[in-house]
């Protein structure tokens, strides 16, 4: 496995990666591939940072995160689909562990109640719930 910082070059895959996490974890964000990837383009230019994971030669996943103060928020962590279950998510919380965050005191992450499955994976590599964000449609 191969772990590189991501690119302005790389939005437009990040972008395709990014629509299949927000299918994957049914998130009802409407935006299409095009509008995720000038999106991210934009969080690159500003404060985010993404990390590409690479399995010869084949981007499999990314992060992206954020250094806040007191934390770093990992806004999104994907693994290809037909890649997961194979240590690649642990590999690359590793990584960034070792050498992205290697200061940093703690790690935030948001997780949708009904992802039941990123719950379990979040638990396993030692998170737990710090609060509940709640709302109301009007």
């Amino acid at each position: 496995m191969h772990f590189r910082f991501a690119e302005i070059d790389d939005c437009p895959l990040l972008g395709e990666l990014n629509h299949q996490l927000v299918q994957d974890e049914g998130h009802r964000n409407p935006m299409t591939v095009a509008q995720l990837a000038e999106r991210m383009a934009a969080w690159l230019a500003g404060e985010y940072r993404a990390v590409m994971f690479e399995d010869a030669g084949t981007v499999v996943g990314y992060a992206l995160y954020r250094t806040e103060p007191e934390y770093i928020y990992l806004r999104q962590l994907f693994v290809r689909s037909e890649r997961r279950r194979r240590g690649i998510g642990r590999q690359a919380l590793e990584w960034l562990r070792q050498n992205a965050w290697r200061d940093a005191r703690r790690v935030r992450i948001d997780v949708l109640v009904d992802n039941a499955t990123a719950q379990a994976f979040w638990r396993a590599v030692g998170f737990r719930e710090y609060c509940i964000t709640m709302e109301a449609e009007r």
